[in-house]
């Protein structure tokens, strides 16, 4: 039964990628492990994890793997970026930024490369883009500036990630190698930063069970899932990733929902939703 395959695949992403908000927050918030160490843990856990599935599995991977190191350096970019700004952010926040920006981004790459959006679907553009601005600006309530434009910067890269990964023959082993090749950029960041490292076997089996379960195997799984969803539904689905990064932050870690937070949810759901639906149209 392939739609229920996809589902249930979708279904398993989406939790692996509201799990990665809530791990990261988790060892961050209690200074259990530091940015770039999370981030170094993270990416070598989940490339050892997606080359031992590999290894395992029984179809070969193909001998002509393209070699793609622009997706490499956007994991790389991504993990980074994702790791520091949750120093100051709440999961739900955090979520909340980053796939607003990797839609904004998406968004963008399908106009640049000529698709029409109409009037209601640049009123949603500017819907969820004012949503972003709105949750960053200095109040009261206002996430870190640092924090919220690091989470940007990481929704940017994952959204390049992404459009990298659209026609991948083999998702499997397309994700052990970007993994592999991301890695010795994390360490290098840790070296760099080798005087701020630390690391208490808490935050270190958060990092390894973020990068090995919820990174490299959910990567994998939303890979699979792909080929079953249309463009506009992949789209789509990614939307419930905050409000169960939010559910998380409140369940685990006590974090409040803000007026400011529900409003720009508000806005830039609802402006992207506006964008998928003229899409449709």
């Amino acid at each position: 039964m392939p739609a229920l395959r996809t589902m249930v695949l979708t279904v398993v992403a989406m939790l692996a990628f509201a799990a990665n908000s809530i791990l990261c927050r988790l060892a961050l918030a209690g200074s259990s492990i530091d940015p770039a160490s999370f981030g170094s843990l993270r990416l070598v856990s989940g490339a050892l994890m997606l080359a031992l599935v590999l290894r395992l599995r029984a179809r070969p991977t193909a001998a002509t793997q393209r070699v793609d190191w622009l997706a490499a350096a956007m994991l790389f970019a991504y993990v980074a970026f994702f790791s520091f700004a949750y120093l100051s952010l709440a999961a739900g926040t955090g979520a909340l930024i980053l796939f607003g920006a990797v839609q904004l981004t998406m968004l963008t790459a399908g106009w640049r490369g000529g698709e029409s959006f109409g009037v209601w679907g640049w009123a949603g553009f500017a819907l969820a883009a004012g949503g972003l601005v709105w949750l960053a600006l200095p109040g009261v309530t206002a996430p870190s500036l640092l924090g919220a434009t690091s989470m940007a910067v990481a929704g940017i890269a994952w959204g390049v990630y992404s459009l990298r990964g659209r026609g991948v023959a083999d998702p499997l082993a397309a994700s052990a190698a970007n993994f592999a090749r991301a890695a010795p950029l994390a360490l290098l960041l840790s070296l760099i930063l080798a005087i701020q490292a630390h690391a208490d076997p808490r935050g270190a089996a958060l990092a390894v069970a973020s990068g090995a379960i919820t990174s490299g195997l959910g990567y994998v799984v939303w890979y699979a899932a792909l080929p079953g969803l249309s463009a506009l539904r992949a789209a789509t689905v990614q939307l419930s990733v905050p409000p169960l990064a939010a559910i998380g932050g409140v369940l685990f870690m006590a974090e409040p929902i803000t007026p400011r937070l529900a409003g720009a949810s508000v806005a830039i759901l609802g402006g992207v939703a506006l964008v998928l639906m003229r899409r449709r149209l």
